[in-house]
């Protein structure tokens, strides 16, 4: 049986109880300081916007009606306001201040409140607002910012239609510019080009950012984004040509009002038109300082990948209220009592609930790390710091990277910690069943998480047939490393994979080289090099083939693609998280920390053993001890697992879960208390299978 002892709790959570060591020289975690570390960049404006998000007024009510909860979230939109949350990334000119990093770490910390508020804010002045700042000229932003910015201006991203979602080149909306009266008419086609799931849409937006196909002179110029008057101030009506519906009630964010928009002929004048990247003379000329169509197309979409920016962050932050509700727990709830005949055992000392929650927790701050790392180069891009083509193409492709990753594993830990809490997990009150709800769409807009590694996949092959098509695998796997960092210290060239790999027929060995980091770094790295080096072959020459020959061969590649972006993904987040121990200075916080770095690479490694078996890179004796080894780290990590998730800096005005708050301490040491008692007074009734086991002894006897 485990001892445990109380401790200090964190400021805003309950009673923490851990257990002791039994060997007192362990390295123990320095979680304020490893909390100011995963602060980040922008701790300041974090503890602002979690400040803000432990105030009740903006806390979620659960079991509202989808009418309340919408008129709730609407009125919270305006106490941000108040409250100076939401004008970071907007000019300073107009009461903003330009920090672009800032204002997406502060946005994020919203969805421990109500995901409902992220979101709606987020389509107010992340997407409505954004797509006005960044496709608009300072003409537009004098005119429509300010109102923006002070919620005067309620307002839609009206991007996304009924029958194309991720495939924005394909949407069928039209804006037709006529010389004579100097406006486009836009228009909706056919009931598909519908403008759907539109955020703001179904009640609150008086205006809309409008994406359409530009057509003047008889030439489509791709799409284009325009303002557009939805409704008349005063009376709430749709203006004439206008019309929508209501999408109704959903499986989760119940406090946006998504709404389906179309328009019928609907005149907007020539200066409407969002033109920083294309614009329409008078006489419906075409002008843009980008050429190639494709090229502005995915320049303009490039601008609002915030949205991909903002739901990583948020989908970490979700995930690390979960592991702080569901480990909490688990130190307090006793169940069975396998190693005593009077105490039950605490949840968390079991190996399966180690193993349930711990590699989450792993992947939870492997992927904060790189969420870090994603917003600096958001913050660098949108800054004008590092603003090429080429740093806006890694930040598109890291983006569309991570955003998938992040919002399965917020899915995935908000699941497991609600089984993990039996039946109290599927209570409302504890928020796992709410906030997976909520979170469940967030796999699929700003960009369907499928479609998003595919875009990975596809920047993987260009940058292999550019780069590599005739070189050898090491340049290669130098390649993929210095794209995962950044940093060149891993381009000058990495230990062939074989001397982490080749069979020794030394268990202890085997051990060694997988939890070495170098060991580590070479099978994420060697996977991720021979799937885009076997897709690469594959589909070589397919741009020669007829359209109809090239599409079916890249289809019967793509579940491979999909696979390899995805272990892309992983690898980046590895290598962000073994670059963020170097930041580490308390050397027990980092002993820690490598630990559970190493239960990270460790499971990606056993998630994908088949693969490394049929591919040669493990022998079958090693790939044995890849789980005896994960089962020793489970063991390391335990004693640290409450420092680990106070470290997240979330208390119970965050996390609201009562589970969570000390009530099962109370609850086990009362039980505790009482039969103890029974047993010291003598009083306690003899158990059935002890008696029959008594008279059979005296029977042999």
């Amino acid at each position: 049986m485990t001892e445990v002892v109380d401790r200090p709790a964190a400021k805003g959570s309950g009673p923490s109880r851990l257990p002791a060591p039994t060997d007192r020289t362990q390295p123990g975690v320095d979680s304020e300081a490893l909390g100011r570390q995963l602060l980040g960049k922008w701790a300041d404006v974090r503890r602002q916007a979690r400040d803000l998000a432990a105030r009740p007024e903006l806390h979620k009510v659960e079991g509202q009606t989808h009418t309340d909860h919408r008129a709730r979230v609407f009125g919270q939109l305006k106490f941000l306001v108040d409250n100076g949350a939401v004008h970071r990334a907007f000019p300073a000119e107009l009461g903003g201040s330009d920090d672009h990093g800032g204002n997406i770490a502060g946005f994020e910390e919203l969805v421990v409140a109500d995901p409902s508020l992220q979101i709606k804010a987020g389509v107010q002045w992340g997407l409505f607002g954004s797509a006005v700042m960044h496709l608009g000229t300072a003409e537009h932003h004098a005119k429509w910012l300010p109102g923006i910015m002070s919620l005067e201006i309620p307002g839609c991203f009206a991007m996304t239609e009924t029958g194309h979602g991720s495939d924005v080149a394909s949407i069928a909306t039209t804006a037709t510019y006529e010389p004579a009266s100097e406006e486009f008419i836009i228009h909706t086609p056919f009931r598909a080009a519908w403008k759907d799931y539109i955020g703001n849409a179904a009640t609150d937006g008086l205006g809309a950012v409008v994406f359409a196909q530009l057509v003047t002179q008889g030439v489509n110029h791709g799409v284009h984004a325009f303002y557009v008057d939805l409704r008349d101030p005063d009376t709430k009506e749709f203006l004439p040509g206008i019309g929508g519906e209501d999408d109704g009630i959903k499986g989760g964010l119940n406090g946006i009002d998504n709404g389906r928009l179309h328009f019928t002929n609907v005149r907007v004048p020539r200066t409407n038109l969002l033109n920083r990247y294309g614009d329409v003379a008078a006489d419906g000329t075409y002008s843009s300082p980008i050429a190639s169509p494709g090229r502005r197309f995915f320049t303009m979409l490039g601008t609002l990948v915030q949205g991909r920016v903002s739901l990583d962050g948020a989908a970490v932050a979700a995930s690390k209220v979960a592991l702080k509700a569901a480990i909490q727990y688990a130190t307090e709830r006793r169940q069975f009592n396998a190693s005593s005949h009077t105490d039950e055992e605490v949840l968390l000392d079991y190996q399966r609930h180690q193993r349930r929650l711990f590699t989450r927790l792993a992947t939870t701050y492997a992927a904060g790390f790189a969420h870090e790392q994603l917003l600096q180069k958001f913050d660098d891009v949108f800054s004008g710091a590092a603003d090429t083509d080429a740093d806006r193409q890694d930040l598109e492709t890291l983006a569309a990277a991570l955003k998938p990753l992040s919002t399965w594993h917020a899915l995935d830990t908000l699941q497991e910690c609600r089984e993990a809490c039996g039946g109290a997990g599927f209570l409302i009150e504890n928020r796992f069943a709410s906030l997976r709800a909520d979170l469940d769409v967030y796999a699929t807009f700003e960009g369907d998480n499928t479609v998003l590694l595919q875009l990975v996949a596809k920047r993987l092959l260009a940058d292999y047939a550019k780069e590599f098509r005739n070189v050898d695998f090491g340049v290669l796997a130098r390649y993929v490393v210095g794209q995962a960092t950044g940093a060149a210290i891993h381009r000058t060239g990495l230990r062939q994979v074989a001397q982490f790999i080749t069979d020794t027929g030394s268990v202890q060995k085997a051990a060694i080289a997988l939890r070495d980091e170098e060991g580590q770094r070479a099978l994420l790295t060697d996977r991720v090099q021979t799937m885009v080096a076997e897709a690469a072959t594959a589909l070589k020459g397919s741009n020669r083939l007829p359209q109809d020959k090239g599409a079916a061969l890249f289809n019967r590649h793509q579940n491979e693609l999909i696979d390899a972006a995805q272990a892309h993904a992983e690898l980046l987040q590895w290598e962000a998280f073994t670059e963020a121990l170097a930041d580490v200075t308390d050397p027990g916080t980092k002993k820690v920390l490598t630990w559970l770095r190493d239960l990270f690479g460790l499971s990606l490694i056993e998630k994908n053993l088949s693969w490394y078996l049929m591919n040669g890179r493990l022998s079958m004796q090693r790939a044995r001890t890849v789980g005896g080894y994960i089962n020793r780290l489970l063991e390391k990590i335990r004693p640290h697992a409450l420092d680990l998730v106070d470290a997240f800096g979330y208390g119970d005005e965050h996390v609201r879960a009562a589970i969570a708050t000390g009530a099962e301490t109370v609850r086990q040491d009362e039980a505790r208390a009482y039969f103890r008692s029974q047993r010291a007074s003598g009083q306690s009734p003899v158990d059935e299978k002890v008696l029959l086991a008594r008279k059979a002894g005296g029977r042999k006897a």
